[in-house]
């Protein structure tokens, strides 16, 4: 994500750059100490996120992001605590106080890849019988799975994993219901509020668990009668 920091103060625009520098997903783009100089950085860098301060001389920092028609995720640096609620409506994707602690730091800038990431993702056409794969993110970079090689999906608190066909298994921080989204209708199944099947890897179906790859997958009662009429209408 290449980043623009924003900070009238030299020691604060110094740590914000040093932060952003120990961010593997992060690249610093470039940093300002003015709003008016913020502006002319982003017409000459494409900038994903802000790091930015509220009190600032001239245009200040929530000034500065009504300006921006388009504006990149944008997380809020300041001394002051009263400026939440505004931060909020701005819809800014997260507010820290300093001094920040890396690990605040860190927090913020997590979160605000989650968010860039899902909005990658969501400009990606729908995965349909023209698109035989999807990109998801992996650690730090998009890692393209074919739908073909998917055996089954499975959600756990804040990650879902992705198990493959060749045994590998990819590790995602998507909700399963974005990525039911995403997967064709006709090719998957939700079975569970923790499990998507690839319908035609199914083995086995018994009243309260499918079987897929020696693997076997628990049915919930609120999806078994889709499953049934599935079956049903291959039944021979």
């Amino acid at each position: 994500m290449n980043c623009l920091v924003v900070d009238d103060e030299k020691l604060a625009l110094e740590l914000l750059e040093d932060n952003v520098r120990q961010v593997p997903f992060l690249n610093l783009a470039a940093s300002c100490r003015n709003a008016v100089d913020a502006l002319s950085a982003l017409q000459e860098n494409k900038i994903d996120l802000i790091f930015l301060d509220i009190r600032m001389p001239g245009l200040n920092g929530l000034e500065f992001i009504q300006t921006i028609q388009k504006s990149p995720l944008v997380i809020l640096v300041t001394a002051f605590e009263h400026h939440a609620l505004e931060a909020f409506n701005l819809n800014a994707v997260d507010y820290l106080v300093k001094p920040v602690a890396f690990t605040r730091f860190l927090a913020a800038a997590n979160k605000a890849h989650d968010i860039f990431t899902l909005r990658q993702i969501s400009q990606q056409p729908a995965a349909g019988p023209a698109n035989d794969h999807i990109f998801v993110n992996a650690g730090y970079s998009l890692v393209k799975v074919r739908l073909d090689d998917i055996l089954f999906i499975e959600g756990l608190r804040d990650y879902v994993r992705i198990n493959l066909n060749n045994g590998q298994i990819v590790t995602t921080r998507l909700s399963m219901r974005s990525l039911e989204e995403k997967l064709d209708a006709e090719l998957f199944m939700r079975v569970h509020k923790s499990f998507i099947i690839a319908l035609d890897k199914i083995e086995a179906v018994q009243k309260y668990r499918l079987v897929i790859k020696g693997r076997e997958i628990p049915v919930g009662e609120s999806y078994r009668n889709i499953l049934q009429t599935y079956i049903t209408e291959r039944n021979i």
